[in-house]
C-alpha cells in the first residue's frame, strides 16, 4: 500500500538550473565563498537510547527539542509538533517502507529530498552543497553536518522550510500543501496544531468510556458481524446499548471533524485524535448544541445523546433499539480502514471504574 510522501518539485527544474548549481558548486570548492547558514540551535546533547527513557522522559524531551528549534527559528513549537505526530503516525502505519534509526522525532525525509534531487551525492551530509542543490537538509545541532537521522537537523531542516512561507495560518497551510500534495495531510497537521496550541503540552493520551460508568448499558464485541440495510456489508464498531437519552461522550482529546446525519448512522459525530484515529458516534438522538465542526473536546465531555436514528431519510428514528455505535478508523495518509475498538472500550472502562473507586476511597 502506498503512503504519502514529500513532493519532489525539483524535478520539474530545467537542466539550466541545474548546470548552474553545479557551477555555484565548482566556486564554493575553489573559493570556500557561499552564503552563510541561518543561526542553528545548540548542539544536541547525548541522551538515553529511546527503552531506557519513561514515556514522560520522552515527551518531555522532545517538547524541549520543539522549544529549542522554535527560539531558533520564531516557528511556533506546536506547528512542529503536529508535522512530527503526523508523520510518526504515518510510520505506525507503514513501519516497513518508513524504517529509520530510533530516535525521538518521527519525521522522515528521504535521501533525495534531504540531499537535492539533482545532488550527484545522495549522502551528502554538508549542508552548503545541499542547499546548493535545494536539498531540504539542514545543520540543526551545530556539528557541520545535515544528517537525516539527527533530531535537530531534521526539525531545523523542516522548520527552515516552513520560514520560506510566512508566519499566519494560511501561509502554514500552504507550506504543507506544497510539502505533501495531500488535503487530507494538510486537514491532520492543522488539527494537531490547534490541539497543541489549546492545551500547551504533548501528554494528551487520556481517555474515558463513551457512556457514563454509573448509567446502565451492555456491550460485547460486535466488530465484523453482517449488516444488511442498504446492501451486505461488515459491521465496523461495537454497539454499547443503553436507554434514550444517556449522554454520548468524548473518548480521547480530539477535534470535531465530522457533525450531522448519515442513511446508516444517523445523527452522528467524528472526532480526530492525535494519533490519527477517528472515533465515530452514531445512531444519536441529538448532539450537544454547543457542540460544532472544528471544536476541541476533551476526554469525558457530552457531545450528544444514546438514540435509534438512521436507517433513512434525515430524522428517520426507531428502527431499531436505542444504542451507541462506537468505531475506530486508522488513517494511513491516503485511505483509512476500521478496527476492534472493543479491547479499548473494555480498558477504558476498568481504567475509569478504578480512577472512580481510588477517588472514593480518597474522599
Amino acid at each position: 500500500m502506498k503512503y504519502i510522501v514529500p513532493h519532489t518539485r525539483w524535478l520539474k527544474r530545467s537542466l539550466t538550473g541545474v548546470l548552474a548549481s553545479a557551477l555555484l558548486l565548482g566556486c564554493f570548492h575553489l573559493t570556500g565563498k557561499v552564503d552563510a547558514e541561518p543561526a542553528a540551535p545548540d548542539p544536541n546533547q547525548a541522551a538515553k537510547s529511546l527503552d531506557q527513557l519513561s514515556r514522560t522522559e520522552i515527551l518531555e524531551s522532545r517538547k524541549a527539542l520543539y522549544a529549542k528549534i522554535s527560539k531558533a527559528t520564531n516557528i511556533p513549537w506546536y506547528r512542529i509538533a503536529a508535522i512530527d505526530q503526523y508523520e510518526r503516525t504515518l510510520t505506525k502505519a507503514h513501519p516497513k517502507d518508513r524504517k529509520h534509526p530510533e530516535r525521538l522525532t518521527g519525521i522522515l525525509i528521504t535521501e533525495p529530498a534531504w540531499s537535492g534531487v539533482f545532488n550527484p551525492e545522495l549522502n551528502d551530509h554538508n549542508p552548503r552543497s545541499i542547499s546548493i542543490f535545494n536539498g531540504y537538509g539542514r545543520d540543526g545541532s551545530g556539528d557541520g553536518r545535515a544528517d537525516p537521522d539527527n533530531d535537530l537537523d531534521v526539525l531545523y531542516s523542516m522548520a527552515n522550510y516552513l520560514q520560506r512561507y510566512g508566519k499566519s495560518q494560511e501561509d502554514f497551510n500552504i507550506a504543507m500543501w506544497e510539502y505533501y500534495h495531500n488535503s487530507r495531510s494538510v486537514q491532520r497537521i492543522e488539527q494537531f496544531s490547534k490541539l497543541y496550541e489549546k492545551f500547551d503540552t504533548l501528554d494528551l493520551s487520556g481517555h474515558a468510556f463513551p457512556l457514563p460508568i454509573g448509567s446502565s448499558y451492555s456491550y460485547r464485541s460486535t466488530w465484523g458481524s453482517g449488516r444488511s440495510w442498504g446492501g451486505y456489508r461488515i459491521h465496523e464498531g461495537t454497539d454499547i446499548f443503553a436507554n434514550y437519552g444517556v449522554p454520548v461522550r468524548s473518548t480521547c482529546y480530539g477535534v470535531v471533524e465530522l457533525k450531522g446525519w448519515n442513511p446508516f448512522g444517523g445523527w452522528r459525530i467524528g472526532i480526530r485524535d492525535l494519533d490519527n484515529h477517528y472515533h465515530y458516534y452514531a445512531h444519536l438522538q441529538g448532539f450537544e448544541k454547543s457542540i460544532k465542526q472544528g471544536d476541541i473536546v476533551t476526554p469525558g465531555q457530552t457531545i450528544g445523546w444514546v438514540g435509534s436514528s438512521g436507517y433513512g431519510k434525515p430524522g428517520t428514528q426507531g428502527k431499531f433499539p436505542p444504542h451507541l455505535h462506537y468505531g475506530i478508523y486508522r488513517d494511513s495518509g491516503l485511505v483509512e480502514w476500521s478496527f476492534d475498538p472493543y479491547p479499548s472500550l473494555r480498558h477504558w472502562e476498568m481504567e475509569e471504574r478504578k480512577a472512580l473507586k481510588q477517588k472514593k476511597g480518597s474522599s
